[in-house]
């Protein structure tokens, strides 16, 4: 299943192929739907040996598009790599896309939605539009936070592994932001499966006082992991408008996906 999705990108084949740089390829698009490749399942993917396949994630590696674990030997997304992906992310300006879907967000619920991305254990804030009452949670764009105390935050960690988290946020012990904030390693664990049978994310008073907000994560073909937001006062929210708007970031998050 997973290499009928990626050879659905080719095109026709090339008159000339050249079998090594196609495999280096492959695995490159393999990296971008998996979080880790394992030699064995670059091996089996590839339909080669475990000798071919090993010499081209070494170039790769040479190259730095991968970088291997020292402790699991597992493969992962190198700096150049995340370097290209950037590159292209600020040629698409993902704001420019994303604001259509924010407005009309914010237009729907009268409350502050923001776009944020993962960067490390942290969130960092790239757009907003924020609300026009009065009483009203404040643009966060251009601000990061700690991942742990966000929706946006949670629900960007709530896709990675548990190796990845745990490297993440080695320390058991979580610098709480505010007096509501986790504190451990292992209550954000729980909120993070929590986040994923839900299919959303939701920070009550924990990176602000009085703020409550919902995320839910945007799929994302590029590979950077994004998330939406809407902010609400917290003696706003309640029970009826917060499944209002888990449906309505869940829409909005499909079609950011698309657009991307």
């Amino acid at each position: 299943m997973q290499k009928k999705r990626l050879d659905g990108w080719a095109g026709e084949t090339p008159r000339y192929p050249i079998e090594s740089v196609d495999n280096a390829l492959r695995l490159l698009l393999l990296l971008g739907e998996r979080a880790e490749v394992r030699l064995t399942e670059a091996s089996q993917y590839l339909e080669v040996a475990s000798s071919t396949a090993h010499r081209v994630l070494a170039m790769l590696q040479y190259r730095g598009f991968v970088r291997q674990d020292a402790a699991t030997k597992a493969y992962r997304a190198g700096p150049a790599l995340t370097s290209v992906a950037f590159a292209i992310l600020g040629r698409l300006d993902i704001r420019e896309r994303a604001r259509p879907v924010l407005r009309r967000l914010n237009q729907e619920f009268d409350e502050t939605v923001h776009l944020g991305v993962l960067d490390g254990g942290m969130v960092h804030f790239i757009d907003a539009v924020e609300s026009q009452q009065a009483v009203r949670v404040s643009s966060r764009t251009g601000s990061s936070m700690p991942a742990y105390a966000t929706s946006t935050g949670k629900a960007l960690l709530a896709q990675l592994s548990r190796e990845e988290l745990t490297r993440l946020y080695p320390e058991q012990d979580l610098r709480p932001v505010t007096s509501h904030s986790l504190t451990s390693r292992s209550q954000l664990e729980k909120e993070l499966a929590k986040a994923r049978k839900q299919g959303f994310a939701v920070s009550q008073q924990e990176s602000e006082p009085g703020v409550a907000s919902v995320a839910v994560a945007v799929p994302n073909p590029i590979g950077t992991a994004l998330a939406i937001n809407c902010a609400v006062p917290d003696n706003r929210m309640n029970g009826v408008l917060q499944k209002r708007i888990v449906e309505a970031l869940k829409k909005a998050s499909l079609e950011l996906g698309d657009l991307l």
